[in-house]
């Protein structure tokens, strides 16, 4: 799976993702109704079964998709999000309540631009109030972060989480997709 913030259109997008991922389906999900960029958008083999889930308050972008386990293995789903940078407590709130429920699977994969630089992942601290209480949702759903090189603009600010150990491995963070001003997430 790759996560990438881009600036750019849906058709742009999606003739971007055929020409590189052709063995996968996109499941997009665009927020930003009358406004340029943001929004997200999910790349999956198109061997998984997978169902895009409720996606809640509209304000919130984010993106939840199960993917179903094959021989007795579990789903596991996935979430997608963009947070601007300048969000406000009360959508940081939808979101958090939309991480809880998604959070009560046995196996979670959270990827996505959460524009939070102040936030130090090594200790888990943050300067602002904003930032803390993400850090407070995030071990409430007992998630941890696996990215540990910048992402965009010298800071971190990609970020991937799972609840479950060994569900993630080999994260590699380089190389961008058209012309996002943001490394990739692989893994």
């Amino acid at each position: 799976m790759r996560g990438n913030r881009r600036k750019l259109s849906h058709r742009k997008f999606c003739s971007d993702f055929r020409r590189t991922f052709f063995t996968m389906k996109v499941i997009k999900h665009w927020t930003r109704r009358g406004r340029r960029g943001g929004g997200v958008a999910l790349c999956i083999r198109e061997c998984l079964d997978s169902l895009e889930l409720d996606d809640g308050d509209d304000r919130v972008e984010c993106l939840w998709v199960r993917i179903r386990g094959k021989a007795n293995k579990a789903d596991i789903v996935v979430g997608v999000c963009y947070r601007p940078p300048n969000q406000d407590e009360e959508t940081d709130e939808l979101f958090y309540k939309e991480l809880g429920e998604a959070s009560q699977s046995l196996a979670l994969v959270l990827v996505g631009d959460f524009n939070l630089p102040d936030v130090c992942w090594k200790y888990n601290t943050a300067e602002r109030k904003q930032s803390r209480r993400f850090l407070e949702c995030a071990a409430d759903n007992f998630l941890t972060q696996l990215v540990s090189e910048p992402t965009g603009e010298g800071a971190l600010l990609d970020l991937l989480f799972t609840n479950r150990e060994r569900l993630v491995s080999r994260v590699m963070v380089g190389g961008r997709l058209g012309q996002s001003d943001h490394e990739m997430i692989e893994f």
